[in-house]
């Protein structure tokens, strides 16, 4: 039986400068000859949310290695951020009859019925890095991915100690740059910064414009010119991921402010252009989400294919994380 930190992939270190520190196009992709010894090698259809962030490169890069290393044959599509191309690329994988699907999901809701289409196929399907909302949780097997919330949680208590170092006092105006609307990670980062917010800053943290940057350099560039217009005297900016960050620096310096000093940035990710800014003074904390997901991807496909158990983490109501046994999503099936 494989351990939680396989399935749910909480990298969330936190980096941060001077004293805070740490550390639908498609491919057919490799085809792999063997999986083990001499059996006929797994087949995999892994479908992309796109290419929106250096985060998500790298996310790529990671399952395409791991794949390869595995002997894996991958089949391999880009959403380019659009659920129909998503849903598209599965119906694919399902009339290829893949042995296994997995696929980060571009937003939470819409996915009922294609994951019918594929548990009537008998084909089991893994998610990666995001989760999604069903009537039926039996209809995918796990999760590979982080947990946004506790991200959220860390963003705020980061910018805490930021603020400190800073010696800023009195009321913080925050902007906020959430990523693509309806995703996981916008929702529950957002969550979790909220949750801090809430518990220890009520009277003097305040969000005073929040709207989404699609987790895109272009996007946090022209949402924070935006938002320096409407609220030019905003002091803090938490966006979802670097790449938005990184843009918004771009806007910061064009209205002749400081990024880092007149206006504190958190972000999520720890892509390397997010830790150049931060060396540079310009984002001041990073909590880190890892996208190397690929090894423990593969490691999932495998166990399930064989027929064996994982362990399942799967949210309750009140957006935590509980756990489960898997194998019965598809009991008819020997994977």
């Amino acid at each position: 039986m494989l351990n939680r930190r396989n399935f749910l992939t909480a990298a969330i270190g936190v980096a941060a400068t001077g004293a805070l520190a740490a550390c639908a196009k498609e491919d057919k992709g490799s085809t792999g000859t063997s999986s083990s010894g001499g059996s006929k090698a797994i087949t995999l259809g892994f479908s992309q949310v796109g290419s929106e962030s250096g985060w998500r490169s790298a996310n790529t890069d990671s399952v395409k290695a791991a794949a390869k290393e595995a002997g894996y044959n991958l089949k391999f599509s880009d959403a380019q951020q659009k659920q129909e191309n998503q849903i598209s690329a599965i119906r694919s994988y399902i009339a290829q009859k893949v042995d296994v699907i997995a696929f980060s999901p571009v937003v939470v809701t819409g996915w009922d019925a294609v994951l019918k289409e594929a548990k009537a196929a008998k084909i089991p399907v893994v998610l990666t890095d995001r989760s999604v909302e069903t009537s039926d949780e039996s209809l995918y097997v796990t999760l590979v991915g982080s947990d946004f919330t506790e991200e959220g949680r860390r963003a705020g208590k980061i910018l805490e100690k930021v603020l400190a170092k800073a010696g800023v006092k009195g009321p913080v105006k925050i902007a906020q740059l959430e990523g693509t609307t309806g995703a996981a990670p916008a929702i529950e980062r957002a969550k979790g910064f909220k949750e801090v917010m809430d518990a220890d800053h009520k009277d003097d943290w305040k969000i005073v414009v929040s709207q989404t940057g699609d987790f895109t350099r272009a996007g946090g560039k022209q949402v924070m010119a935006a938002f320096l217009t409407s609220n030019p005297d905003i002091n803090v900016l938490f966006a979802h991921n670097d790449d938005m960050a990184i843009g918004a620096i771009q806007s910061i310096e064009a209205a002749g402010k400081k990024p880092g000093k007149d206006i504190l940035i958190v972000s999520i990710d720890g892509v390397k252009d997010g830790f150049v800014a931060m060396s540079e003074g310009k984002i001041n904390a990073i909590v880190e989400c890892n996208p190397l997901l690929g090894p423990q991807l593969m490691e999932v496909v495998k166990t399930v294919h064989d027929g064996g158990s994982v362990e399942r983490w799967i949210k309750t109501k009140e957006g935590d994380f509980m756990q489960d046994q898997a194998k019965a999503a598809l009991p008819s099936r020997k994977y």
